[in-house]
């Protein structure tokens, strides 16, 4: 009997040892726009190196379908857009705290063609050759209504309103061009130059003037010390390089 009961002490001091040993995981959800698709899989990774017990849960979409999800109360912890301007809009609402507010990257535009296509980036958008030209929706994308801006900028919407494909999100505007469903896109940097679809295709710069400045804002919508410590990697020195070398601007710049 005492060998019994000397057993299960034992045992149950060992479970407690291997219980204590293992860090207790929380999840932080994060909406974010498409454009990070890849440059957040690099922060997710290094921001668990300095936050092992922090898990980044990410769901990807259109800036402004996200807007409306969380005016509806979707069960998100942080927002990262691709306008600010949803953010400042949650926060005057009182769905987020005014002072959780912050700009984490400027985007840009780019025309992005196939690596096998005959068209010339720079110049796709007027050439006859140009079929179809996929652009995010700029009902709720940011990207997409920066495409239509720079498209009337240009002087050069009227010529393709009609070869127009609308992709619900960036992402799958890019997904459109890759599929042979359209032969060039309008496209966030940071999908162009990611390490993914590097060498993929080729593209051209559309110049910051023909387009309003994109500020990229995120806001805490559940405030935590996980959210809170998440906010301050994204903007510290090591996130914005991350972001940078993902091809994003850095605010100030």
């Amino acid at each position: 009997m005492y060998k019994c009961q000397t057993l299960a002490v034992a045992t149950y001091l060992v479970l407690c040892a291997c219980t204590g040993r293992q860090p207790q995981t929380h999840v932080l959800s994060i909406a974010a726009a498409a454009d990070l698709n890849f440059a957040l899989d690099e922060v997710s990774r290094e921001f668990r190196k300095t936050q092992p017990d922090i898990e980044l849960r990410i769901a990807y979409g259109s800036s402004g379908n996200f807007y409306a999800q969380i005016q509806n109360h979707a069960p998100f912890d942080v927002f990262l857009s691709a306008d600010v301007q949803y953010p400042r809009k949650l926060a005057a609402a009182g769905l987020a705290r005014p002072d959780s507010v912050f700009v984490y990257a400027v985007g840009r535009i780019v025309v992005w063609v196939p690596a096998n296509s005959p068209l010339d980036p720079a110049a796709a958008l007027r050439s006859s050759s140009l079929r179809h030209l996929a652009i995010a929706n700029p009902q709720h994308a940011p990207y997409g209504r920066a495409a239509e801006a720079a498209l009337r900028s240009m002087g050069l919407y009227d010529s393709v309103e009609g070869k127009l494909v609308l992709g619900e999100n960036i992402a799958q505007t890019l997904q459109f061009v890759e599929s042979g469903a359209a032969d060039a896109g309008i496209l966030a940097l940071s999908l162009a130059t990611a390490p993914p679809v590097r060498g993929q295709g080729r593209y051209w710069q559309v110049p910051l003037d023909q387009y309003p400045q994109m500020e990229q804002g995120g806001v805490i919508l559940k405030d935590s010390a996980d959210a809170g410590a998440f906010r301050a990697w994204l903007t510290s020195s090591g996130g914005r390089a991350l972001l940078k070398r993902y091809g994003f601007s850095l605010p100030g710049e």
